[in-house]
């Protein structure tokens, strides 16, 4: 059952990494071609037509999304279903990252009927909801029913003034792993944090220990790289720097977990474990991690989720990760985690059609006639491991035992520039040493009174 769980993260993570789009000058894809063989189409009809969870019929069957990326029916079996059982249709807008929300926006000043949008995004929620360019899924869906009821709690975690904002489909632990090369650990006689991680010894003390075994910047060799590694470590206390209470967003800034990763970074720092990025014109260097240059390099597990030649030419062949490090004080072992799946669109034309379409997702996940599909795909294809999968699904496992969220990306343009900040941020510790006291009490006052102001709509 777990494998089918993860099955459509991996088919969504394939697609969003590795596919291809093209667009006109409208900004709308082109046709795409059918990659999947008919065969097994037919095989997905037949499931689809037997599985009693997907009911009723729709009669509007186009549904618009608005993304920097599209769906293709060899790498996302939650549409062929869509297209099979219902007759559905995807009509995408593929729009470029960095404008995504100005060209939402003028879509629905416009009324040009965008129905849906991702969810996977840290910055959709609550500012999405708080400005209104998405909309309650409560009357479309029944989190309750059979093919929700296992996601409810993690739907319960996205409610804004007493409604459900999210289709979530599932919890992913794939936001963030620690990437290195299992060559460069042989080489250097290092621990192997895969071993460490099996044997429970994977920890923030274990971590620090092979970067100073490793790290020495004067003969090219380099700990920590990336620019994710902060917030994911920061997550692993449990702690969100802004959390999200009962429907209020609460700020944690001064809470003693936090204090206390901030000061570990800040050691990590001083111990020269961190990359110093301006000798690289502030540019990450993932391929010293297959050059054998690198220790560690946080990232998504998008990274690899394209064909081997491309990142084996980066990471190398012998690449692997695991999660990030555990808090030796944290209650529980916690990694960063992300809620997959949609974002009803203010004013699309069609809410019920978005509702079915996450349905078929939540069926595709449910279905034990398609077990391991996904596995194969990633071995076949992308040159996956079976240890990486397998480790893949313990990150996933992990992810749904202890979610932990983090929304100070997701509020407003200013809680996030100010906490993301590598000078006076909660970057400022692992970039400069910075210590948290100086952090806290230069932008405590301030994050305080930007989330009153959300609390109170006025973001």
């Amino acid at each position: 059952m777990e494998k089918i769980k993860k099955l459509i993260v991996t088919l969504a993570a394939i697609s969003l990494a590795a596919a291809a789009v093209s667009c006109n000058d409208s900004g709308k894809t082109e046709k795409k071609e059918d990659k999947l063989d008919s065969v097994t189409r037919e095989e997905l009809a037949s499931i689809a037509a037997q599985d009693p969870r997907l009911t009723g019929e729709l009669e509007n069957k186009t549904i618009k999304w608005m993304a920097n990326w599209g769906f293709s029916t060899d790498s996302h079996i939650d549409l062929v279903v869509f297209q099979e059982r219902y007759g559905g249709n995807i009509e995408e807008t593929i729009i470029d990252w960095e404008v995504r929300y100005e060209k939402l926006a003028t879509a629905i000043n416009g009324d040009e009927g965008i129905d849906f949008f991702p969810a996977g995004d840290a910055d959709v929620f609550p500012k999405g909801a708080i400005k209104s360019m998405f909309a309650p899924v409560d009357e479309y869906v029944d989190f309750s029913s059979e093919l929700w009821k296992d996601v409810k709690n993690a739907n319960d975690m996205f409610v804004w003034d007493g409604k459900h904002y999210l289709l979530c489909t599932n919890l992913s632990g794939g936001n963030t792993a620690v990437f290195y090369n299992k060559k460069t650990i042989e080489e250097y006689g290092l621990d192997d944090p895969q071993e460490l991680f099996e044997n429970n010894n994977w920890t923030w003390d274990t971590f620090k220990k092979i970067l100073d075994d490793f790290v020495d910047p004067e003969n090219g060799l380099y700990g920590i790289d990336g620019y994710w590694t902060e917030a994911a470590l920061s997550l692993t206390t449990g702690v969100p720097y802004v959390g999200l209470e009962n429907g209020k967003l609460v700020n944690n800034l001064k809470d003693p977990a936090l204090e206390r990763v901030q000061n570990f970074m800040a050691e990590l720092y001083k111990d020269g474990c961190v990359i110093d990025k301006s000798m690289f014109d502030w540019s990450e260097m993932p391929s010293f991690i297959g050059e054998g240059k690198e220790l560690f390099y946080p990232c998504g597990l998008w990274a690899i989720y394209k064909y081997p030649e491309e990142w084996q030419k980066t990471l190398g062949k012998d690449a692997f990760f695991v999660p990030m490090p555990k808090d030796p004080k944290a209650d529980k072992y916690y990694i960063p985690t992300t809620a997959e799946g949609y974002m009803m669109v203010s004013g699309g034309h069609n809410p019920e059609g978005v509702a079915k379409f996450a349905e078929c997702k939540r069926a595709v996940m449910l279905n034990e006639g398609l077990n391991g599909i996904g596995d194969e795909l990633l071995i076949k294809t992308y040159g996956w491991t079976p240890e990486m999968i397998a480790m893949r699904d313990k990150m996933w496992d992990m992810a749904n035992e202890n979610p932990v969220f983090d929304f100070y990306a997701g509020v407003s343009a200013d809680i996030t520039g100010t906490l993301d900040s590598a000078e006076t941020g909660i970057r400022a510790s692992l970039q400069g040493g910075v210590s948290w006291a100086e952090t806290v009490g230069s932008c405590y006052s301030v994050i305080d009174a930007l989330i009153e102001d959300a609390n109170n709509g006025l973001a």
